[in-house]
């Protein structure tokens, strides 16, 4: 049995609301253990055993979709992968205190090439820095997400579709469900 964090775009967002608990039950249909959420936001930590990620998110994405009535895309990561991103300090520890916005972490289906990374880099500034972690991309806006002047359209054409955590949301995760 393997330990899975799921963060799913679009739940509790743009007229799509889920419950915990529905999404809980959504999960134990699938047939998947020890399943619990944190926050309304599309995080659901829950075990499953023997299959590949790839058929396991193929398999989580096609559950919601019949049970939801709408496409979610789902981006999983593994302890391990959790225990990273909660530890990792992509920026200068003075940068992020001196912001008035919070770190978010971009989860991305894949790890970009070297072109797409280039290009994202390329649109950080001083009020938005960007930096790249696996198949994660860490933001810091000097502000709110709403003031922030970041092209969030054309780095999702440059890497893909992601969902965006608080920095806090993932250490949070790591912290009570994949601690060591």
């Amino acid at each position: 049995m393997v330990r899975y964090a799921a963060f799913l775009r679009g739940i509790n967002v743009g007229g799509h609301r889920v419950k915990s608990a529905e999404l809980c039950a959504v999960f134990e249909d699938m047939g998947f253990g020890d399943v619990q959420t944190l926050r309304a936001s599309g995080n659901v930590i829950f075990v499953a055993q023997g299959e590949s990620p790839a058929d396991l998110s193929a398999r989580i994405e096609a559950g919601l979709q019949r049970s939801l009535g709408y496409e979610v895309e789902t981006f999983l990561r593994t302890a391990a992968e959790l225990r990273r991103i909660a530890g990792l300090e992509p920026f200068m520890p003075a940068w992020v205190e001196a912001s008035s916005g919070k770190l978010h972490v971009g989860m991305l289906s894949e790890r970009p090439g070297a072109s797409a990374r280039k290009g994202v880099e390329a649109l950080a500034s001083d009020q938005d820095r960007l930096a790249f972690g696996q198949r994660e991309l860490y933001w810091l806006p000097s502000g709110g997400m709403s003031d922030s002047a970041l092209d969030l359209k054309l780095i999702a054409k440059l890497v893909g579709s992601m969902t965006l955590r608080t920095k806090g949301t993932a250490e949070q995760i790591a912290e009570r469900h994949f601690s060591v």
